[in-house]
Parts: C-alpha cells; sequence; structure tokens
C-alpha cells in the first residue's frame, strides 16, 4: 500500500490500457542512497538486496505494474524477480532490465534533485567500470538467460557503441 502501489492501481484505473513501468531498487526508500541492502559495517549484501528487490517486483506487479525495471545492478536479481513473479500469478508481467548500468557522472543532476547521492563510499562495487566493454556484454546476456524481456544500457549516450553490441548479441528489445 505504498505510495508507489496506490499511483500505478489509480494511473490504471483512470487509463486501464496505459501501460506501467516501475522501477526496482532500493536507494529511493534508503537514507543511505545506495541501491543495495546497506550491513552494519557499510557493505553492500547482494543476496539480501535481491530477497527484498523480489518482494518489492511482486507488490508492483499487485498493484497492477505491466512492466518492472530493475535498476540496482545486483547479481542474480532478474532470476529471482521472474521466479517471484511467476510464483505469486503474474506471469505476463515483463521485466526491463537496467542490465549494463555504468558508474556515471550522468546520474549527478537526478541524485542532487532528490538528494540521494551516496551518504558512503560509491556504487563503483555494482555498477559497471565504463572501460569494460565485454562486461556489459557478459550482463546483458546473464539477464537475458534469466528472464529479461528487454535490455537497458544506462546512460544511452556516450555509449552507443555498447547499445549496438548488445543488440547484436541478444534477441530481446535494446
Amino acid at each position: 500500500d505504498g505510495l508507489l502501489q496506490q499511483t500505478v492501481r489509480a494511473l490504471k484505473d483512470a487509463v486501464p490500457k496505459m501501460s506501467v513501468i516501475t522501477d526496482v531498487a532500493l536507494d529511493p526508500y534508503s537514507s543511505d542512497g545506495h541501491d543495495g541492502y546497506v550491513n552494519e559495517a557499510g557493505e553492500i549484501e547482494n543476496d539480501r538486496t535481491v530477497e527484498i528487490l523480489a518482494r518489492m517486483a511482486v507488490a508492483q506487479a499487485a498493484a497492477g505494474a505491466d512492466l518492472v525495471a530493475p535498476s540496482d545492478m545486483m547479481d542474480g536479481r532478474v532470476g529471482a524477480l521472474r521466479t517471484a513473479l511467476d510464483e505469486a500469478g503474474h506471469t505476463q508481467v515483463g521485466i526491463l532490465s537496467y542490465a549494463a548500468k555504468y558508474c556515471s557522472a550522468f546520474y549527478g543532476p537526478f541524485r542532487d534533485a532528490l538528494d540521494s547521492a551516496p551518504r558512503a563510499g560509491d556504487k563503483k562495487t555494482y555498477q559497471m567500470d565504463p572501460g569494460n566493454a565485454r562486461e556489459a556484454l557478459r550482463e546483458v546476456q546473464l539477464d537475458v538467460a534469466e528472464g529479461a524481456d528487454i535490455v537497458m544500457v544506462k546512460p544511452a549516450l556516450p555509449y552507443l557503441d555498447i547499445i549496438q553490441a548488445v543488440r547484436a548479441a541478444v534477441p530481446v528489445p535494446v
């Protein structure tokens, strides 16, 4: 019954044919600004994060989301979301994966507007190294194998070469 779920329900009630895509990540809901669960030692816990993200995706699907979009870059999240969605009866809800999300200064204005920059450390431990093109292809292929219906490269403009390589490598929309 959170604000996001209430909004999705209101949108679907007002415009039933509207396609609704929801973001699945922890950073909008945490005071530390990270996309993952941060333990007492200040470390991001991948598996704990994935468990939470799966529950978030199910709640968003139950509210009426047509696509859920995990933007966190945790390992194994697409497969966990697909399993959780299917087990909850949301087999028709798609997954738009932020499959290749680079650690980039382009996010600065967004983080400033939301006051969501990491309070400690940075996102380099789970977002991608801009100099590693092979990692993008590996991450995208893993997400497709886990059940992603659409994949995203973010930010897009400076990575048009990656978008081209991803398009050639996977059978899903980019």
